[in-house]
């Protein structure tokens, strides 16, 4: 069924827009506590039958939703506004203030409630925001659960009274938790830069490293409902690398806007993206025979030489759709337990049901304590693959088959790559942008095949 307003995220765009706005919040917070009810207990219209597990899962109250959000101005406003369509149809919407993504999907499995939602437009812009949903394992609803809420959209009320919040604390269980990944006091000596992009990390990531014994250097920790995701964080790693190298630091570490996502940076100042966390995390797991299924999932933007790394480890790769949730979904049915996206979405199930940037960075940490290798060695096990991307603002995300030109493009790029390379085309889930890569066996080739795609994207008229 498709969806219309929620994308490879939750629903997102623009504060104030058609979509970001109260009186849509209030509405989403009534159809998704519909959804929640049992089928006999529904008010709303079923829009399609709901399948064995969602039944199980959703059947009974609803009782405490939890809702946690970022540091965006407008956070507090949509939470108020979320709030009262929970509270009208029947649920206990209960705030949890600042934090990060994935402390509320914590929170939601250690106490058991049904619902988590998150407030944030991840790495997104200050002007945006956006909602998504935890179910009550902590995990991401899946596409059908949310073509389903939008179902119950057209029957929510207009008007919702307001509702005192009832707040609760979760930082510090999800910090005190993540430190214990960790032998105690184990980063004593170590200087470790952290960029928390202004965002839902500024009280969470530098505790949990300080609570090991790591001095911190601090980057984007200085909030101010505007500066999110504004020249820093793990969009924007180059004041981060440039810090490292100043202050003599071990390793420096990025997050995006709510704490979801990891980028790291070596004693030298070079980036490490999510292949490259993955790849010292799944060979390491591998040597020592601890990689679950011997398989690490991925998805199609991973580059090639993520496959070749993990294969001469004695593992497999397995590739999903792009979206951090099509990874959970696919580590579930095979019984993985480490996937994530180059973006860095590292996804270490057996620590966290969902992203986890803290819980990435300590994971590599670990890593580099086990073998007293520092990161400029350690990220040597992945070869990359040549490669390069682009994102492109475009007015309108017309279907890529009807195009004039940029098919074509396409497929003379692909049939002279070959098995050399690869050719990825899609509009972002989360933007009005397209997003181009190519990777090849050279660079040349791929600098001239993403000039070739530009060239076809400006001739059908998409860009903005």
């Amino acid at each position: 069924m498709k969806r219309q307003f929620f994308g490879t995220d939750g629903v997102r765009g623009p504060y104030g827009g058609p979509v970001i706005n109260e009186a849509f919040a209030a509405r989403l917070g009534y159809a998704v506590v519909q959804w929640l009810r049992g089928p006999g207990e529904r008010r709303g219209r079923v829009v399609a039958p709901l399948s064995p597990a969602v039944e199980r899962r959703v059947a009974g109250g609803v009782g405490r939703v939890f809702i946690g959000r970022d540091t965006r101005g407008s956070g507090p406003a949509l939470e108020a506004a979320i709030a009262r369509g929970l509270r009208a149809a029947g649920g206990e919407p209960v705030s949890l203030g600042v934090v990060p993504t994935p402390a509320v999907a914590r929170a939601v499995r250690a106490a058991g409630v049904r619902l988590g939602v998150v407030i944030t437009a991840s790495h997104n812009p200050a002007s945006d925001n956006g909602i998504k949903f935890f179910g009550p394992d902590g995990v991401k609803l899946t596409d059908a659960d949310e073509a389903l809420i939008e179902g119950f959209m057209a029957d929510a009320p207009r008007e919702y009274p307001a509702v005192a919040l009832p707040v609760e604390h979760a930082v510090e269980d999800y910090v005190s938790a993540a430190a214990r990944l960790l032998p105690a006091r184990s980063l004593r000596g170590w200087r470790i830069v952290i960029d928390t992009a202004n965002g839902a990390t500024c009280a969470t990531t530098p505790a949990a490293f300080r609570a090991l014994g790591a001095e911190i250097v601090g980057l984007g920790d200085a909030p101010d409902g505007t500066n999110i995701n504004a020249g820093v964080g793990s969009e924007h790693p180059q004041q981060l690398a440039a810090r490292v190298v100043a202050a003599g630091a071990r390793l420096g570490l990025a997050h995006d806007g709510d704490g979801d996502r990891c980028v790291l940076c070596d004693e030298l100042g070079a980036v490490l993206d999510g292949d490259e966390i993955l790849t010292i995390l799944a060979t390491r797991a591998l040597a020592r025979g601890e990689l679950a299924k011997g398989t690490l999932v991925v998805t199609r933007q991973s580059n090639l030489g993520v496959d070749a790394a993990i294969a001469a480890a004695g593992g497999r790769v397995l590739r999903t759709d792009i979206g951090d949730r099509y990874v959970i979904e696919r580590m579930l049915a095979e019984g993985a337990t480490l996937g994530g996206e180059s973006s860095g979405h590292i996804i270490c199930s057996d620590v966290s049901p969902t992203g986890d940037g803290l819980v990435a960075a300590l994971k590599a940490v670990e890593v580099m304590l086990a073998t007293g290798r520092p990161l400029s060695e350690l990220r040597g096990g992945l070869k990359k693959f040549p490669q390069q991307t682009a994102a492109l603002k475009v007015r309108e995300k017309r279907p890529l088959e009807a195009l004039a030109h940029l098919p074509a493009a396409i497929r003379a790029i692909e049939g002279e790559l070959g098995a050399r390379g690869r050719v990825l085309v899609r509009y972002s889930g989360t933007e009005s942008k397209l997003r181009l890569l190519v990777e090849g066996p050279d660079v040349a080739s791929v600098e001239a095949g993403i000039a070739r795609l530009k060239v076809a994207v400006a001739a059908d008229g998409l860009l903005a």
